[in-house]
């Protein structure tokens, strides 16, 4: 039985309040727990969705808990809901959560954090990015100890044409940034792979390594910052207890109406030039690229497989293998897959048939997730875990949380200049398979990393 229930409220905002999803956490970043789903750029670009002020419960953190906790947001009659988010749960999935039903020891992540982070949304404001409009939605029920709607609304707009984000330039880099791993020592751990594979145990693993820096400021304007230097169509933000988590993702884990489902791995990266024919030329020797082409081929037919323990039979498909996508600093290559999704099951057994994502794992998945978790020798959090939704219809989308830093404050107060001390982490892998070479892998991680680098030594307004 339902603990909570939506009774939806729709106001379609004026135009100009709500401009990106950047503006909207800026404007909004003083409410509790703000969660954005940025769509900033690239393909697909289609909806940015602002939560904040979640239900009371905090997220469990089992995959059993979570299908429970995910299913405790019922519908009563009210307005249509705009967008693919019609209320329920908004948050992150750690990595070290690890396969549903698999007895896995993965190793412990160094700052501690939870398996899962969020909560129950049902305020919220969502952007049709394709049509330049924008709503805010706000949950009704009697008796649920909130303000009115019409209160709600009024401060909610309020806000938004409030003015610009109070904390624009509140952030600056307080040390070097540190490599925890040394590029000999991840060299070898490349050729400790190879040999892996060379004896059979694999056909690839995703191998990655971790920075740290010394910060200090408001992590909303690092997350305005690296919105700027690299945005990507699975952005996103999310406020925890223990700090935020800031992502500028480009690859798609899930989505799923309940009834079909798509996914699309990422495998195969080339940094790109200001040169107009240098970066052709990247574009198209990565298209060109037998090992790419070949770890791609692998990472999608693992998927078919994890798709197809929730399809109807025959219905698992490949589409345009492969495709090159362009982001601001990197070129990628991509295929979909997808599937129709069995009776009896739905979004949430999709999604667990599928976490991890094969692309920042390896396969077979298990064995790759033993041979990584030696190799990096501690948990990776929500690294390469996921962040999005699940409705309370059903419906489901899910990125990869590559690219993404996590941000913890280091001190109660603020310093004399009024920043409060902080650090941040990132971690940054590839692909390895028997043809990999261990420099150009430590370099590759190094391509995928410098926009978050980047985001961090950028002028505070462009």
């Amino acid at each position: 039985m339902s603990a909570y229930c939506f009774r939806p409220r729709v106001f379609e905002l004026p135009a100009g309040v709500a401009r990106d999803g950047g503006e909207l956490l800026a404007k909004l970043s003083g409410e509790r727990r703000p969660a954005l789903l940025d769509s900033a750029a690239g393909e697909p670009r289609c909806t940015t969705l602002l939560a904040f002020n979640p239900l009371p419960p905090e997220p469990p953190q089992t995959w059993t808990e979570l299908r429970t906790f995910v299913r405790s947001l019922d519908a009563a009659p009210g307005d249509a809901v705009p967008g693919p988010f019609h209320g329920g749960f908004i948050g992150a999935l750690a990595y070290d959560l690890g396969v549903e039903g698999e007895q896995q020891t993965l190793p412990e992540e160094p700052w501690g954090w939870p398996l899962i982070a969020g909560g129950l949304y049902t305020d919220f404001v969502v952007r049709d990015e394709v049509h330049d409009r924008a709503w805010l939605v706000l949950g009704e029920e009697p008796g649920d100890n909130r303000a009115s709607v019409a209160a709600r609304r009024a401060h909610v707009i309020d806000l938004l044409r409030g003015a610009q984000f109070r904390g624009a330039g509140s952030f600056e880099v307080r040390g070097p940034l540190q490599r925890e791993v040394e590029p000999t020592e991840h060299c070898a751990r490349v050729e400790r792979v190879r040999r892996e594979i060379a004896r059979g145990e694999i056909y690839q693993a995703n191998l990655a390594h971790r920075f740290l820096r010394a910060v200090a400021g408001n992590p909303i304007e690092l997350y305005l910052r690296l919105r700027r230097t690299n945005p990507a169509p699975y952005m996103g933000y999310l406020e925890l207890a223990q700090g935020a988590l800031i992502s500028s993702s480009p690859e798609l884990l899930l989505e799923c109406d309940g009834k079909m489902a798509r996914t699309r791995p990422i495998k195969g990266t080339a940094a790109r030039s200001a040169e107009a024919e240098l970066d052709h030329r990247a574009a198209q020797n990565l298209l060109s690229s037998e090992k790419d082409l070949a770890e791609l081929a692998m990472i999608v037919d693992l998927e078919r497989n994890d798709l197809g323990r929730t399809a109807e039979r025959g219905s698992v498909r490949v589409e345009q293998f492969p495709r090159l996508q362009s982001y601001a600093r990197v070129h990628h290559l991509m295929a979909d897959v997808t599937s129709q999704t069995r009776a009896g099951l739905d979004s949430m057994d999709v999604l667990s048939a599928l976490f991890p994502g094969g692309s920042i794992t390896g396969a077979p998945k298990l064995r790759s997730m033993e041979i990584i978790a030696r190799e990096e020798n501690q948990g990776r959090g929500f690294f390469c875990g996921s962040l999005g939704f699940m409705d309370l219809r059903g419906h489901a989308l899910w990125n990869i949380l590559i690219r993404t830093m996590l941000w913890r404050p280091l001190a109660q107060a603020a310093g004399r200049d009024g920043l409060s001390p902080g650090e941040v982490s990132y971690r940054v892998g590839g692909g390895i398979t028997w043809g990999s070479d261990p420099a150009a892998e430590d370099t590759e991680t190094l391509d995928k990393g410098a926009a978050l680098a980047a985001a961090m030594e950028s002028p505070s307004q462009e």
